[in-house]
């Protein structure tokens, strides 16, 4: 398996991906129908091109040679050059515990070697992402009330970098 920078070809495979992660990981909490309402706005192909072309960002992804087994995008904050936002890191259901969640995460921390810190935010329930990120060494700064989308608790997280 190896990390690479995805590219447009792997966006239909990527938003398999997330779909695929998303509902084993969110339809305990929300329910199929609230997790495809939820992937349909933020993992069309469309909002993934859209983030493949920002500036400053990193869109990654994790390939045994004949699947994707994991994603993730990251990005300097706008305001802040020292501060990167991992926005998405999803490992595919069957691939989980395997180690390709650490492959992506230290690719993105290799990848913004000249930031001071990186922050993500994780839902309060997703207990299994809030194991994996603790022990990489990231620790909670704080936490807030989701979007209008979900009736959840967002828990930001961050880690110095460098």
């Amino acid at each position: 398996m190896f990390v690479r920078t995805a590219s447009e070809r792997d966006l239909e495979a990527v938003r398999a991906l997330l779909v695929e992660t998303w509902h084993a990981t969110y339809d305990p909490l929300y329910g199929a129908e609230g997790v495809t309402a939820i992937s349909e706005r933020w993992h069309s192909v469309v909002w993934l091109k859209q983030l493949m072309r920002r500036p400053r960002s990193e869109f990654i992804v994790a390939d045994t040679g004949s699947e994707l087994a994991g994603m993730a995008y990251a990005a300097i904050k706008e305001n802040d050059s020292g501060l990167v936002e991992v926005e998405e890191l999803d490992v595919r259901p069957s691939m989980q515990g395997k180690g390709v969640g650490r492959m992506l995460l230290a690719e993105l921390e290799e990848s913004f070697w000249d930031c001071r810190l990186m922050r993500l935010e994780v839902e309060e329930k997703n207990s299994r992402a809030l194991d994996f990120y603790r022990a990489g060494g990231f620790v909670e700064l704080q936490r807030r009330p989701a979007t209008r989308w979900v009736n959840a608790t967002i828990v930001t997280l961050e880690k110095p970098l460098g």
